[in-house]
């Protein structure tokens, strides 16, 4: 990547000194224009001579070598990207992961056309799936579509800074909203408060924060103290509050309702579509790098199901621990799930097994990593 960064850089220097050259060449040229339309004025007897004298200034002014010198390195740019980037994904699609999978891809785009609020689309990809899986795939839409309307009517008006018809939503869901461990009840009264102070309704505002802020005083007391304090600031843009007229906060408070709203229905604040795609993208590089290098060693990948090498990933996109049998060593798996010994140490249930099998007591074995004594029937099995 250093030559094509290399490139890029010097593809910018060089639009950056052509953009420079003609921006210097436009303003003596307005001059020498504007100075023979005086010149013209003054002396229109004289005009042949003045527009031939202005002829002769302008050749000067070619710029087909400063162009074409910027043209160049612009074509070298975009050669060095494909010379790079040409990559035949074919080489790493594995048709058979997707046999048989039909039913759950259609299944997926519909219910990603939902999550997005394309619900007109989504009836027109029903409508022409194959009638086999039309009932199933509508049914399952059918009740989807009913919640993400519901959330998309909430954020078209938040959208347009109305906060009623959240709110209520907010309170009728009080209780699910605290065990999730959620401050958008809280942040919805903050902002409708901030609202009421934009308008200059200051009393409207206390009025308000004495109605709802008393039952979020435990856990927001020093943000109640910040709002209520803001009040008495003339100047709000250049005071210590002004985060509270930022303009982003209306956008976050959409982010945080929509998330809210999937995790109260058990749901990934994104489509799990795009997610897939987003980590399947992301892990494109790293995939045919490896492709090539198993090429060149005349090797072949012959793991089912797991990834020879790890992938990279940014937090947000790791929803599973991972656990690995600190015995084996191995990452435990659906056939070999961790289990969880009385003594409060987890190993995977083969290396569980090997520990009974090879203990001279058939019925008890010692953990490998404290003095007690356990069977395998006390283990239990840990989900992540």
């Amino acid at each position: 990547m250093d030559g094509l960064i290399a490139s890029c850089n010097e593809l910018g220097n060089r639009q950056a000194a052509t953009h420079n050259v003609i921006a210097s060449r436009l303003e003596e040229l307005k001059a020498m224009l504007q100075t023979t339309k005086d010149n013209l004025e003054k002396d229109p007897a004289a005009a042949l001579a003045h527009m031939k004298l202005l002829q002769e200034k302008t050749k000067k002014f070619q710029l087909t070598k400063t162009q074409k010198e910027y043209q160049g390195a612009l074509s070298k740019f975009g050669k060095e990207i494909e010379r790079r980037f040409k990559q035949d994904l074919s080489v790493i699609y594995h048709s058979e992961a997707f046999a048989d999978k039909g039913p759950l891809l259609r299944r997926a785009i519909a219910m990603h056309f939902i999550r997005e609020g394309q619900f007109e689309l989504c009836d027109l990809f029903v409508n022409e799936a194959d009638p086999e899986e039309q009932q199933e795939l509508r049914e399952i839409t059918d009740r989807l579509k009913q919640q993400f309307e519901k959330m998309y009517s909430i954020i078209q008006e938040l959208d347009d800074h109305l906060l009623h018809h959240a709110i209520q939503w907010a309170q009728a869901h009080h209780d699910e909203l605290i065990k999730l461990g959620s401050s958008l009840e809280f942040n919805l009264h903050r902002l409708r408060f901030i609202q009421l102070a934009e308008e200059n309704r200051y009393m409207d505002a206390v009025a308000y924060s004495r109605q709802y802020f008393g039952q979020f005083a435990d856990k927001h007391f020093s943000e109640i103290k910040r709002l209520m304090t803001s009040t008495i600031m003339s100047k709000m843009e250049r005071s210590p509050y002004a985060d509270l007229r930022s303009p982003t906060l209306w956008a976050d408070i959409r982010l945080e309702f929509q998330r809210d709203f999937c995790s109260l229905h058990a749901m990934s604040a994104q489509s799990p579509l795009y997610t897939s795609v987003l980590v399947g993208t992301t892990a494109l590089p790293v995939i045919l790098k490896l492709h090539k290098i198993m090429s060149n060693k005349k090797t072949e990948w012959s793991q089912q199901d797991e990834l020879p090498v790890e992938i990279p990933l940014d937090p947000e996109l790791r929803f599973h621990s991972v656990f690995a049998c600190p015995v084996s060593k191995e990452q435990a798996t659906e056939e070999n799930p961790p289990m969880m010994m009385p003594c409060s140490h987890a190993i995977c249930k083969e290396s569980l097994m090997r520990l009974s099998r090879s203990s001279r007591n058939s019925m008890r074995f010692k953990c490998p990593y404290c003095p007690s004594e356990s069977s395998v029937d006390q283990a239990v099995q840990i989900y992540f």
